[in-house]
């Protein structure tokens, strides 16, 4: 799921001047198949993962939404270790977000 998360915000808001909700990543996730069980409070790790690992900053939140910013731009990259392609901010450390990799970028 992180890895998904991560491609959705390359795609769609990859500036960090625009601001993007936990919400929209969600639409877009269910429109592109997420399992229909899933829901919102499901999505809370992954969020607070990418807030951790340093990717984006919550900047408001209202109940179960919540407004985020890219610290900075994200770039591609493909892990040559797991051959995934993945989406790293300029400042995170490189190495590959996919949980069974880990390599470095």
């Amino acid at each position: 799921m992180p890895l998904q998360i991560r491609k959705v915000i390359f795609e769609k808001f990859n500036d960090p001047n625009l601001r993007f909700t936990n919400d929209e990543i969600f639409d877009v996730l269910k429109e592109n198949g997420l399992d229909s069980s899933t829901t919102i409070d499901d999505m809370e790790p992954y969020f607070t993962a990418l807030h951790d690992e340093g990717l984006i900053r919550q900047i408001a939140q209202n109940f179960t939404t919540k407004w985020f910013k890219l610290f900075d731009v994200m770039e591609k990259h493909n892990c040559k270790s797991c051959g995934q392609d993945v989406y790293l901010g300029k400042l995170e450390p490189r190495v590959c977000p996919n949980s069974q990799c880990k390599a470095p970028i």
